[in-house]
């Protein structure tokens, strides 16, 4: 089954015509997306800020990172949900926009960088310094990549 296909397959789901036939249920779902994604780009960015030795400097990275872990996987899981929805509502469309396949490239660098590097980075270096602003600003441009991607996915 091609790619092309699948997308067909997922679009003609019953929950899929649901979603795209309904007068509110896919701009709610958008919405909470987005109340998703400010709550994501929130605990992200502290985190990444302190990484990059600015805001909260008078705790720890590691302090930083725990007080945030939770707003962070709260918002990965709604955000994750509510792109799952939005996604198959659209599917064909989705296959044919260089946006979003951007989008997953940068959210899947994203999601490794903060479950590995980033975390492991954290426990061996709480105070920081320069490998950790290197690591800070590439989580931040690739979680800005993620986000204005997905924002143009509507207009290409």
């Amino acid at each position: 089954m091609s790619l092309y296909a699948l997308c067909e397959a997922i679009e003609a789901t019953a929950l899929s015509a649901a979603i795209r036939e309904s007068l509110w249920l896919f701009p709610v779902i958008e919405a909470v997306h987005l109340v998703g994604l400010a709550i994501l780009g929130g605990s992200l960015f502290v985190v990444d800020l302190r990484l990059m030795g600015a805001g909260l400097t008078r705790q720890s990275i590691a302090e930083v990172e725990q007080g945030a872990r939770a707003w962070f996987l709260g918002a990965l899981t709604l955000m994750l949900t509510t792109g799952v929805l939005l996604g198959i509502s659209e599917a064909v469309k989705l296959y044919d926009r260089p946006a979003f396949f951007l989008k997953m490239i940068t959210l899947t660098l994203g999601l490794l960088l903060a479950f590995t590097a980033r975390r492991a980075l954290i426990a061996r270096n709480p105070r920081g310094g320069a490998f950790s602003f290197a690591v800070g600003a590439l989580s931040t441009c690739l979680w800005l990549t993620t986000a204005v991607a997905g924002r143009w996915i509507g207009f290409s």
